[in-house]
């Protein structure tokens, strides 16, 4: 099986409803995000990629016109906007385009991840 990934950056603001009044991220607030898209294939096309890294571009066009500098619960109609949630939203986007995609990953911080796999 070959993998390969590529990361996407923005940075948007959410709020996440439901949690308790003292908790941050109650609060409006934003992050610089990282989105990571993983694709997998058993075999490999004429030039010996999984897919042309160029073919993603689709997805940064996506991410730079929709999300970047936005506030996500307005963009994705959700009441929460969680990590979870957006790569739920990223995978079913990146995966109805290329179907050697298997997985999204989400980064809000440095050391936080949230994945959606099917």
């Amino acid at each position: 099986m070959f993998t390969i990934s590529k990361q996407f950056h923005f940075s948007a603001s959410h709020q996440l409803h439901g949690l308790a009044a003292d908790h941050p991220c109650s609060r409006l607030h934003g992050h610089n995000y990282i989105c990571e898209v993983v694709l997998q294939s058993d075999t490999l096309n004429s030039v010996g990629f999984v897919r042309d890294y160029r073919e993603l571009s689709d997805l940064k066009n996506y991410i730079d016109d929709e999300l970047d500098h936005r506030h996500l619960n307005d963009v994705l109609g959700e009441n929460n906007t969680t990590a979870e949630l957006m790569a739920k939203h990223l995978y079913d986007w990146s995966h109805a385009r290329w179907s050697e995609v298997v997985a999204v990953r989400i980064s809000e911080t440095p050391k936080t991840w949230a994945e959606y796999r099917p």
